[in-house]
């Protein structure tokens, strides 16, 4: 299959594809800083997570991204080169600081305050994704807006939702907002957004259970399915009619950033690619475990995957998620022999673990020199959380 990507310059006339995805988001800048002291530079931004796992499933899509002229990861990493992003030459690329406080004592909790350890600042923000950026002649079989630093407006979501037969949303797309003074980042309810109205056209809502709180999923779930991830604990499915729980995997937790994108790049590629609810959110835990396990952006050879894409063909309950009468979708069922799946993606994640760990790789045994290699990020303390909680705008946890 043809994968398509924007070049410089784009032509708004992009071809139509008939089974691809549109993924909107910005790359970004990330600068990791622990006691006042600069400790890594790397690629950030949702993208960059969610297209090697899109990859590794061998699903076609057109990734829309901005930056500015002073992108330092044009010809960096596999992702950017084949999909590069539209530099806006008047503009600066997305940055965000990530201010890490000192280990407590206890690593199973968060420090004396009460507050998250990782305080997340928008220094710098590209131009915003907006609707005459996207291909208003394509037609596509499935989107993925996931914004992190604002770029996604309420109109280009709305232009999203006319392009794409189904579309993923992650929350921090929608709910963030950034302190006019330093950029310091923030959750605000969802319903007081301009993102609001447009949840009945959202097929799936991906939050962590810290945005879980501000997305109000009792009242989200009448509109759209609710995806929320649990970290260590797995995640859970919300719709009108019913939940379900899906179970983690283990990982040795090396780098978490990415965790959720990388979640939802896989859940979004098991419901496209015919699974039910359940399989496809365990795959969406699959490969949030292996992101956690690697330094940066994930290292999938799409090789090690090809039992995983048999095993989807056999579980498979549709050639395409059918959503216009929700209630009656098949993949809201209980799906058959689920220990099966998982020891079967168990066995993928071992091999890939193994892969992972060879003196080639060596992500895990020894991250500064992967951080180096792949200008990716330096290693983080272990204790350090999965999917961090970031205070509301009036500084409640």
């Amino acid at each position: 299959m043809v994968i398509h990507s924007p070049t410089q310059p784009r032509s708004p006339t992009a071809p139509t594809t008939a089974d691809g995805g549109l993924v909107v988001g910005n790359y970004c800048h990330d600068v990791l800083i622990r006691d006042h002291h600069v400790t890594a530079h790397a690629l950030g931004g949702a993208p960059s997570f969610i297209s090697p796992v899109l990859h590794s499933l061998s699903l076609p899509f057109l990734l829309l991204s901005k930056v500015g002229s002073d992108f330092s990861y044009s010809s960096a990493t596999t992702t950017t080169t084949l999909h590069p992003p539209i530099v806006v030459s008047t503009s600066q690329t997305t940055v965000f600081h990530a201010h890490f406080l000192s280990a407590t004592p206890d690593t199973t909790s968060l420090p004396p305050s009460g507050h998250p350890d990782r305080i997340l600042k928008r220094v710098g923000s590209c131009d915003p994704i907006t609707p005459s950026d996207l291909p208003s002649n394509s037609l596509f079989l499935f989107g993925l807006a996931v914004g992190v630093a604002g770029e996604i407006l309420p109109e280009t979501l709305q232009s999203m939702l006319d392009l794409c037969s189904v579309v993923f949303v992650d929350a921090q797309a929608i709910i963030r907002t950034f302190d006019p003074e330093d950029g310091t980042v923030s959750l605000v309810n969802l319903n007081e957004t301009g993102f609001f109205h447009l949840l009945p056209r959202i097929a799936f809502l991906k939050c962590s259970a810290e945005e879980a709180i501000f997305v109000d999923i009792e009242e989200a779930r009448k509109w759209c399915c609710v995806v929320v991830t649990c970290g260590r604990h797995g995640c859970e499915v919300f719709w009108k009619d019913g939940e379900l729980k899906v179970p983690p995997f283990a990982a040795d937790q090396v780098d978490p950033t990415g965790a959720g994108d990388s979640f939802l790049g896989g859940f979004a590629a098991g419901i496209v690619m015919g699974l039910g609810v359940w399989d496809a959110a365990l795959l969406g835990n699959f490969f949030g475990s292996l992101a956690v396990a690697q330094v940066g952006p994930p290292k999938l050879d799409a090789k090690l995957f090809q039992v995983v894409k048999d095993e989807m063909q056999k579980r498979k309950i549709q050639d395409f998620p059918c959503l216009e009468r929700r209630g009656d979708w098949l993949g809201f069922r209980e799906s058959p022999d689920q220990d099966q799946f998982y020891e079967s993606l168990a066995a993928t994640k071992t091999v890939v673990m193994s892969q992972i760990q060879e003196p080639d790789w060596n992500l895990v045994s020894s991250p500064k020199a992967a951080a180096e290699q792949n200008n990716s990020k330096a290693k983080l303390p272990l204790n350090y959380v999965q999917e961090e909680p970031i205070p509301s705008c009036d500084g409640k946890p």
